[in-house]
């Protein structure tokens, strides 16, 4: 506190005093003795350099500099006592932690995080992206998927994979599928597509994603389905995410092995179309992963059931726009 700036309970004291016109009254309001009050107001005009009250055999009567300020310091103390109130209406909101990918957090979680905030007031959101971190979790290994890094800190992590997490509470958010997407402008270029025998002619475009399965990339599961895994894909165009693969693929760069879920605003937008009617569901998905921990907290629950109700909301939206396909048979799934 400044030198200058008289303490506030003395303050306090002075007001009452002032008020009531008595140290004694001022005193048993305040619930302390009246030596107590004496000493408040001996203190408050030290530190002010001036008298506050006159003092007499009669008791004690304001110096007229006092009286006209006293009003002021009223206002101000109402202040305070508006200000201390307001805060009990606000509590400190809960600040919850949201892990995923830089892909999935910027094409499904980031366009609909404002209507959770919207609705929860009371909730931060912190989303902590990790680059790598689809890369952890591979189809039926056991590993947790989670970076060992920090990996801890996540109230909720969001995670590309077949689940199975020791030790934390994991369920399937939203399920995977893959087919070949591109722009209407570069299917223009070229004869009609009718066959998937003529993807030669086209640059194929590769996300990191595609080494999760091992030696079969996801240009090869869709291929193989299709009765034409003799075409070649390990040439073309490669990218760290996701995210910068579609974008490429809306830039009419070549043809990309995407999951329709993250190019569903390009989709619905015209930007991208899907060549082929054949989309192959995946074993693995993007799983809601949580501690029990987390769980107990009001804010994690709140945000993994709106997080259920987006899931199911976007499987409703593929539906309508028909970008969900009919699965393809047991024998094309990937395993």
């Amino acid at each position: 506190m400044d030198a200058r700036t008289p303490p506030l309970n003395a303050l306090k004291v002075f007001e009452a005093a002032a008020r009531l016109r008595s140290f004694k009254k001022a005193a048993e309001e305040l619930h302390v003795t009246p030596t107590a009050v004496s000493h408040r107001v001996t203190q408050l005009e030290d530190v002010l350099g001036m008298s506050l009250f006159v003092r007499d055999a009669h008791g004690v009567e304001l110096t007229p500099a006092a009286r006209a300020c006293l009003p002021t310091l009223q206002r101000g103390l109402d202040n305070v006592r508006d200000f201390v109130e307001q805060l009990k209406l606000h509590p400190q909101s809960e600040v919850i932690t949201v892990r995923t990918s830089p892909s999935f957090s910027m094409r499904w979680l980031m366009p609909r995080l404002h209507r959770f905030i919207v609705g929860h007031p009371g909730v931060d959101v912190y989303v902590d992206t990790y680059a790598r971190l689809f890369m952890e979790l591979r189809p039926g290994d056991g590993r947790s998927g989670l970076p060992d890094s920090g990996g801890d800190e996540a109230d909720i992590t969001l995670i590309y994979g077949a689940g199975n997490v020791p030790g934390l509470l994991t369920e399937r958010l939203l399920d995977a599928a893959v087919t070949p997407l591109c722009s209407p402008a570069l299917l223009a270029r070229h004869p009609p597509l009718t066959s998937p025998d003529q993807l030669d002619a086209f640059t194929p475009l590769h996300c990191d994603r595609d080494a999760i399965y091992g030696e079969r990339s996801l240009w090869q599961l869709w291929l193989d389905a299709a009765g034409a895994g003799h075409i070649r894909t390990d040439h073309g165009l490669r990218f760290t995410q996701a995210s910068l693969a579609i974008e490429a693929a809306v830039d009419n760069m070549g043809i990309v092995m995407c999951f329709p879920v993250l190019a569903a605003a390009e989709l619905e937008a015209g930007k991208l179309v899907a060549p082929f009617d054949l989309t192959i569901p995946l074993a693995s998905g993007y799983q809601l992963i949580s501690s029990k921990a987390a769980n107990r907290r009001p804010g994690v629950m709140a945000f993994k059931r709106w997080l259920v109700g987006e899931a199911d909301a976007t499987r409703l939206a593929d539906r309508a726009r028909g970008a969900t396909r009919a699965p393809a048979p047991a024998t094309t799934r990937a395993t």
